[in-house]
């Protein structure tokens, strides 16, 4: 019960960031959720399966990735604690994805599917706003994303990245930080030792 009640603080002290919810009001809040917990490597979807849900991160980490032509994997995104993370495109049309979303370390996370959403956001309409704002956040970092792949060299790029996100250089691994960038693992290799020279 205690470990439970750590978990549910972590998301309340989030929301209390974005929205003001009376404690009575966010038990309720909490109700349309599902906690899960998830060992590292589990894969929470597949491409191909219809995406019903969206995963909030209380503790751990997850990535979304696809499998390119030549059978190796893209990670296209990451999420860590007071994170969102879902086949954005999927889940609003309830169709399958072709995205798999897998943990990267053993995590707890909160699902919530597009029926619970919308029950959600019927009884507790403030909610709306939290969603609004979560969205624009990740379609600005999107939107940055895309302009620093353009505009930067690949050293610029894994550069920017560990000193943006210099907490995930020290828990993610190596490879999966390549895939990420787009970068294969030796040419990851390669700039890290140019850098430590």
């Amino acid at each position: 019960m205690g470990i439970q009640f750590l978990k549910m603080e972590t998301f309340k002290r989030h929301l209390d960031k974005f929205i003001i919810l009376a404690e009575e009001e966010y038990a309720s809040v909490l109700s349309f959720f599902r906690v899960l917990e998830v060992k590292k490597k589990e894969t929470l979807l597949l491409e191909g399966e219809i995406c019903t849900s969206m995963f909030f991160i209380v503790k751990g980490c997850l990535r979304k990735f696809f499998v390119n032509e030549k059978g190796v994997e893209q990670t296209t995104e990451f999420a860590i604690e007071n994170w969102w993370i879902t086949d954005t495109f999927a889940y609003e049309r309830q169709i399958k994805s072709s995205f798999n979303i897998q943990s990267v370390e053993q995590s707890t996370v909160l699902l919530l599917d597009l029926h619970s959403q919308e029950e959600l956001l019927r009884k507790h309409p403030v909610m709306e706003h939290y969603f609004r704002m979560v969205y624009q956040r990740a379609y600005a970092a999107a939107e940055r994303r895309i302009r620093y792949l353009y505009e930067m060299s690949r050293e610029e790029l894994y550069i920017h990245f560990s000193e943006q996100y210099p907490g995930f250089i020290q828990r993610i691994p190596q490879y999966l930080i390549a895939s990420f960038l787009g970068f294969t693992p030796e040419y990851l290799s390669e700039i890290r030792a140019k850098l430590r020279s």
